[in-house]
């Protein structure tokens, strides 16, 4: 499994206090729902957190020695005068059959105190006033087995909220973990996790590598390379059921698969015709030959799908050197993207189809870079020697990549502008090939 940890935050991080939740019996923890969602918005870089989980921790409980869970029971000058911006507050019941209804409020504490006068009573305050500095109000009812997700959830809300931006936090991130033994690589396993790390499960485990792990547009599949038998073929494996089917064993290289948005074509690299080019397989048919979108003798690779799909964006050495182009696959016209630096691949694009994120070499590294499509400006994200694989959250915010940490290759990642920064090691074995899935609606 993955552990998520915040390495640079922004300066100007938003003061949120998470408290715990108050519950209605034994049998869940309670306050595992407010520590996943204040390690969730901890661990974004763009909240500062007070909570069980933070080391800016405070007294949750105000003077009268109350943790609130409504509403009336806040002192809302307490915390605005601890610097606290918002609150996070709730509740937890059981309703029967392993059932639990869970109740937030995310709360303004500087539009909630202009509303309070000093000398009354928190306990006495009336809800009348219209409830003032209320954000967010909501209650769910969920089986005990789904309340962490239902957190994450939350955290969700409470960061488009906040930041105007949808949260990412009940995503998910695939990888290849690999086991070394006696020097060299023993065991590879395509692992899915959740965005924090948790419940990690391997759903393809082999003695041969794995290999470019790509997510269904529905986050319901996994593509995938695998060199089981000695030769390179795409697979295409179902997350729930475990079962898969074979897309591409022609002889040669077969790799890099990458879906359409609609999820009905896959573009992948092929080398039947001797060097590696971009084709595209109509996944709806069985039978479907491959079509051939790039031509030449140059190497093609890396495929990436435009939001349109009808534009591919992929690394290519036409030009002398390894550069970012885009092939139309209906008229196959080819055009360069990159110019900047001698060496830009794998192209990753965020989900409005402006910004292009890659390996970009700038002096003897290889940096994480993000590029404007519209101006062309071209910003580095990283300062690490040796990164790769990046792809981007679905909500656009977050950049994910392998790179070598201590010797060890594992996960990190940072915010399109650069100024948060993530690390996420494995605590066991290396890592690499990161992937992050769609946003998902269980």
């Amino acid at each position: 499994s993955l552990e998520v940890r915040i390495t640079q935050a922004i300066d100007t991080a938003f003061p949120i206090a998470v408290l715990p939740f108050k519950l209605e019996t034994s049998a869940v923890e309670a306050s595992d729902v407010s520590k996943v969602i204040a390690g969730d918005l901890m661990r974004s870089g763009e909240f500062s957190v007070t909570g069980d989980i933070s080391n800016n921790f405070m007294s949750l409980q105000q003077p009268n020695g109350v943790i609130p869970a409504d509403y009336s029971e806040v002192d809302f000058r307490y915390w605005r005068d601890n610097g606290i911006d918002a609150l996070v507050i709730g509740d937890i019941e059981p309703v029967g059959d392993n059932h639990f209804r869970v109740r937030f409020m995310l709360l303004d504490t500087a539009a909630a105190s202009a509303g309070q006068v000093a000398a009354t009573p928190v306990a006495s305050q009336s809800r009348s006033a219209n409830e003032r500095g209320v954000l967010l109000a909501q209650s769910f009812t969920v089986p005990g087995n789904l309340l962490r997700s239902l957190a994450h959830h939350i955290s969700d809300l409470v960061y488009e909220q906040v930041t105007g931006f949808p949260g990412a936090f009940s995503t998910r991130i695939a990888y290849v973990a690999v086991e070394w033994k006696d020097g060299k690589p023993s065991t590879y396993r395509l692992e899915i996790a959740d965005s924090d790390g948790y419940n990690a499960k391997a759903i393809v485990k082999s003695t041969e590598p794995l290999m470019s792990p790509a997510w269904s547009p529905d986050g319901k599949e996994i593509s995938y390379v695998s060199f089981e038998n000695f030769r390179a073929q795409i697979f295409i494996s179902n997350i729930s059921t475990g079962q898969r089917r074979l897309i591409s064993r022609l002889p040669g290289i077969n790799g890099a698969p990458s879906w359409s948005p609609d999820g009905t074509k896959m573009a992948l690299v092929l080398s039947k015709e001797q060097v590696p080019k971009i084709y595209v397989v109509d996944l709806n048919d069985p039978n479907g030959v491959p079509k051939q979108v790039t031509f030449g003798s140059s190497i093609d690779t890396e495929p990436e799908w435009m939001p349109d799909g009808e534009n591919l964006l992929f690394t290519s050495n036409r030009g002398g050197r390894p550069q970012i182009y885009s092939v139309n696959i209906n008229d196959n016209k080819v055009k360069r993207i990159t110019y900047e630096g001698r060496y830009n691949a794998r192209p990753s694009v965020s989900p409005d189809g402006s910004k292009l994120v890659m390996i970009h070499q700038s002096g003897r590294k290889f940096n994480i870079a993000v590029q404007d499509l519209n101006s062309g400006h071209l910003t580095i994200l990283t300062e690490t020697d040796l990164d790769e694989s990046p792809r981007i959250s679905p909500n656009g915010r977050t950049v994910i990549y392998a790179t070598v940490q201590d010797g060890q290759r594992q996960l990190a990642g940072v915010s399109i502008d650069g100024r948060v920064k993530l690390s996420l090691p494995a605590t066991e074995g290396n890592v690499q090939e990161p992937a992050w899935s769609p946003f998902l609606h269980k």
